[in-house]
Order: C-alpha cells, then sequence, then structure tokens
C-alpha cells in the first residue's frame, strides 16, 4: 500500500550516519504518521501504538527490526531538515486542497509546549496559511527566534499558488512588501490595520469618522447569537482611490474598510465596542469584504483550535533541535487527511476511530 503524503517526503535526506542505521527512515515517518493518527501525542505514546499496530504497519513497509524505539523516533525527528519537510508538505497539500479559491488566512501560533523555560522562552512559533473553503492548511513556516512573522510570512507565500484568492492578515503582517507580493502573485489582499503602518490607520479613521462621507459608503449589517452574546456588526467600505495616491508604495490598494462590532452578553444585558480597519485590493463591495474578513476567523477555529483540542498540540513537550517543528508539520498532515474525510465525526472520534478500525485507518492514509 501506498501513502500519499509519505510518498511526497520520500526524498528527503536521512540525517543519520549511512550504514550506521537499524531502522529506515520511511518506517520512522510512517510510524509518527499513524501514532499522530491514532491519538497518540508524544513519542512514547508513538512507540507504544505503533507496536500494538505492527502487523497492520507491515502492509506498508517490512519493519524487519520492528517500530524504532520512542529515543530514535525522537533523534530522528530532532535533525531531519524541517524546512525540505515543510515544503514536502505544501506540495502534497496542493494535491489536496487542488486549485486555491476563496480566502486563505495566514496566521501564527506557538506551540508552548516547546518552551525552554517557565517563561516560555525559545517556544517554537508557526506560520500557518489556511485554505477557507477547502478547510486544509496549505503550508507552514517557522518564525525565527531572533525575527517575527514579518520576515516568515513572504517566505510562506513564496509556497503558495494564491492566483485568484484572496489572502487576509492580521496588523502584524500588514506590510508594503507582503500586500506587493501578494498582488505579484495575481491574488488580492485584506489586511488589518493598527497603529504599525504609519497614517495609513489614521487617514483610514478620519475618513470614516467623516459623517458625511462614511453616509455615502455602502453599508452592510449582520447578526449573529451563539455563546451566549449577540454580535451585531456593521461593515462599510469605500473606493480608496485617493487614498493609494497619497500612498502609492502600497500596490493594488483599492478600498478601506471599517468593522464596527456590538457584542452584548445575553445574562448581563452588558455591552462592548470595537472598531477595525481594513485595506483591501477588493472593490469596496462590504458584503464581499464582510465574508472575507469573518472567514480569517477560521484559521483560528478550525486549525489551530482543532491542534490545541483534538490534538493537545500545546502539552506536547517535544523540544530537542527540530524535533518540534517536524513533529507539527506531521501533526498537520494528519489534521489535513482527517478534514479532507466526509464523515460528520469530530476530528476526536476519527483518531478514535483509526485507532479501533484498520479499515478506516487505511482510508484515511490514502488521502
Amino acid at each position: 500500500m501506498s501513502v500519499p503524503f509519505l510518498d511526497h517526503i520520500g526524498e528527503i535526506e536521512d540525517p543519520r550516519v549511512p550504514g550506521m542505521v537499524l531502522y529506515p527512515l520511511d518506517e520512522i515517518l510512517l510510524s509518527v504518521l499513524v501514532g499522530l493518527l491514532c491519538r497518540g501525542e508524544d513519542f512514547d505514546e508513538i512507540e507504544d501504538i505503533c507496536s500494538e499496530l505492527l502487523d497492520w504497519l507491515r502492509l506498508f513497509a517490512p519493519f524487519k527490526q520492528g517500530i524504532a524505539p520512542s529515543q530514535t523516533l525522537r533523534r530522528t525527528l530532532a535533525r531531519l531538515n524541517p524546512r525540505r519537510l515543510e515544503e514536502a508538505f505544501a506540495a502534497w497539500s496542493a494535491e489536496l486542497a487542488g486549485r486555491v479559491r476563496g480566502v486563505v488566512a495566514i496566521d501564527g501560533k506557538t506551540v508552548r509546549g516547546s518552551k525552554q523555560d517557565a517563561g516560555g522562552k525559545g517556544a517554537l512559533h508557526l506560520v500557518s496559511a489556511y485554505a477557507h473553503e477547502a478547510g486544509l492548511m496549505l503550508a507552514q513556516r517557522a518564525v525565527d527566534s531572533k525575527s517575527n512573522e514579518i520576515t516568515a510570512i513572504p517566505e510562506l507565500l513564496d509556497m503558495l499558488a494564491l492566483k485568484g484568492a484572496i489572502v487576509t492578515i492580521d496588523a502584524m503582517g500588514t506590510q508594503k512588501a507582503i500586500a506587493n507580493r501578494i498582488v505579484a502573485g495575481k491574488a488580492d489582499y485584506v489586511l488589518a490595520l493598527k497603529g504599525n503602518q504609519g497614517t495609513l490607520e489614521q487617514d483610514a479613521a478620519l475618513f470614516f469618522d467623516d459623517p458625511v462621507l462614511a453616509a455615502e459608503c455602502p453599508c452592510h449589517e449582520e447578526t449573529s447569537v451563539g455563546h451566549g452574546r449577540v454580535e451585531e456588526r456593521t461593515v462599510r467600505a469605500a473606493d480608496a482611490t485617493w487614498l493609494a495616491e497619497r500612498h502609492p508604495e502600497w500596490k493594488g490598494l483599492a478600498s478601506i474598510v471599517v468593522v464596527t462590532t456590538q457584542r452584548t452578553i445575553k445574562k448581563t444585558a452588558k455591552s462592548s465596542n470595537e472598531t477595525r480597519f481594513f485595506i483591501s485590493s477588493l472593490p469596496p463591495d462590504p458584503v464581499h469584504l464582510a465574508a472575507a474578513i469573518r472567514a480569517h476567523w477560521s484559521i483560528e477555529n478550525n486549525l489551530h483550535w482543532s491542534l490545541d483540542v483534538a490534538f493537545r498540540e500545546d502539552e506536547c513537550r517535544a523540544r530537542k533541535d527540530h524535533s518540534a517543528r517536524n513533529l507539527a508539520s506531521i501533526r498537520r498532515a494528519v489534521l489535513n487527511m482527517l478534514r479532507k474525510d466526509p464523515s460528520k465525526l469530530s476530528i476526536k472520534r476519527k483518531r478514535l476511530k483509526a485507532f479501533i478500525n484498520p479499515e478506516f485507518r487505511a482510508h484515511i492514509l490514502a488521502r
């Protein structure tokens, strides 16, 4: 049997000394993949699970020496080239997702269990791209310990074929170079504004503060109810030709957006208000822009939340060299496989079913 994900990473160089290897790299990667699929959370649990599934695993590889001990799994992933694994993951995800349509949300997540001390120093921080419509993670890049997301996002964009997509990023990634890169890739952007873009946010705020100008803007209102609260959102969009002339360095700038949100706690009737500003290369259509802005949160709700709750990623204490980063890549591959399964089971129940049902397990790996 073949596992498409492993086929993509088969060319990654084994970091171990040739002739001194007892457990082949493909068997180690398959063990980690299957262990994570079947509810394993660390290398010890991966070894235990795969030892129980050894006969089934031999349908895919010989496993002449049995399952590699957890220490071997840990050491191998600690030394494996993480960039090559991320590039292979991106290539596999591109095949899995097909042509990317709609919103691609980009955001960062810290793997808290990888911290080096109680203060959180040295924790792995990953920037991910999530395709909202396909429900799949497309790629990830680690943020260098001496840098921030601004340097990782361009590298992430270079890994993706985004023609026709809408890229959404929070204020950290609202940078001229990033906007220009998105436009160069024939995609559109919706970028959040805060005070780190010079006078850009101030210009947008002054525009919408003018009651005459704001009244002339097309407006869209929507209400949602859930989690014990009511959210009422008002979205206004305006043509940004004048702003593009003031800030020509922002390529493709076509519209500015203001989103005013009132949240009311149903139990206490307490309310809070929030106003956010955005720039976009899309036309000033408030309905379309509101949908893109809301879709951005799917990376939190469908990706980061699933990794924390279903996979308990933040509790994994792998931290040696590249082990946390490589384990995170394979964990996200498993999540993509589970997302592609059309059944209505939760991610946690799919992982349980994969452990107890060999046919379902094979079906998921074949995704």
